[in-house]
């Protein structure tokens, strides 16, 4: 069994298409769509097949546009496993101006949950699931979750005796700072989540490393991991303070620049990499991926080339 398991509470069937100019009103003919399917755990799946290794994906998935979602996973390197409930499965829309090189994405609602979903999930998970294993929860969470989800996981994970790597956006990533939240093994957060959680803008590398501290300091995880786009991403761990980053790539898409991170990150520390030395394989997979056009993530060798010239600096 793989000993990475990545959930995906609120997949998306992926669509992107390229266009000669976005403006109002005129029908615009796009190229031929490429259709993926898309979400946060799922991407982190996928990344790390691309990179050689191989993880469960639990993925909720509902009605045609999840069966569409489901078939389009049995070209992919990763272990699927659905987790059926009510609804639709959500889709999304990215779409490049050729004229000006700038994407606009669309992002559609996925179907309501509720606490009754929420309990099955966490059962499902803990089924799915080996001693021991990574256990990523990566991606939004639909409407319904309750906030507490990922603390509920933690705790379920930890008695598995298992590792988990959280990636979350709003109000479940506020909630992490609320009295009683489990502690994560690693919290990954980008740059506008960072300065959201904080309050405040962090500019420099060291406002960076200043908050990540914070961060483990009060007990919301065991390792923060805070990314800084271009600039590369910050680690702290123990007293430890890591900045990596790669040399500048010329950026084509940024879809799944975090997700490749995260699966790059998972796979090196499931392999016994320190962490420094996961932090390097995962900005290299962020930056291997933004030179990838529309839904692409990573390429192997472009994160083997680009790991092996990034730097790394103790804070």
């Amino acid at each position: 069994m793989p000993d990475i398991l990545t959930i995906t509470l609120n997949p998306a069937l992926d669509m992107s298409t390229t266009v000669d100019h976005v403006r109002p009103e005129a029908k615009l003919r796009c190229e031929r769509p490429v259709l993926e399917p898309g979400g946060g755990g799922v991407n982190v799946a996928r990344a790390v097949g691309i990179l050689g290794g191989r993880a469960l994906a639990l993925i909720a998935l509902a009605g045609f546009n999840g069966q569409q979602y489901l078939s389009l996973l049995a070209n992919e390197p990763i272990v699927p496993i659905a987790f059926a409930i009510p609804g639709e499965t959500r889709q999304s829309l990215a779409v490049i101006d050729r004229d000006t090189g700038e994407q606009y994405r669309f992002v559609m609602p996925g179907p309501r949950w509720d606490s009754e979903h929420a309990h099955e999930a966490l059962t499902a998970i803990d089924r799915a699931m080996g001693d021991g294993s990574f256990v990523v929860l990566s991606g939004s969470q639909p409407p319904g979750v309750p906030l507490h989800f990922p603390a509920d996981l933690a705790a379920i994970v930890e008695e598995r005796g298992g590792k988990l790597i959280l990636d979350t956006s709003g109000k479940a990533m506020k909630a992490l700072l609320g009295i009683g939240s489990a502690r994560q093994h690693v919290l990954r957060l980008d740059g506008e989540e960072s300065a959201e959680l904080a309050g405040r803008p962090l500019r420099t590398t060291t406002e960076v490393a200043d908050f990540a501290e914070e961060l483990v300091t009060r007990g919301v995880a065991e390792v923060v991991v805070l990314a800084m786009g271009e600039n590369g991403s910050v680690l702290v761990e123990n007293g430890k303070r890591w900045h990596a980053v790669t040399e500048k790539v010329k950026v084509r898409s940024k879809v799944g620049a975090g997700d490749s991170f995260v699966g790059a990150f998972t796979l090196a520390r499931s392999r016994g990499a320190a962490w420094e030395e996961a932090l390097v394989q995962g900005v290299a997979a962020a930056s291997a991926a933004v030179m990838t056009d529309g839904t692409e993530l990573c390429r192997r060798a472009d994160v083997e080339a680009l790991a092996r010239t990034a730097k790394l600096t103790r804070i």
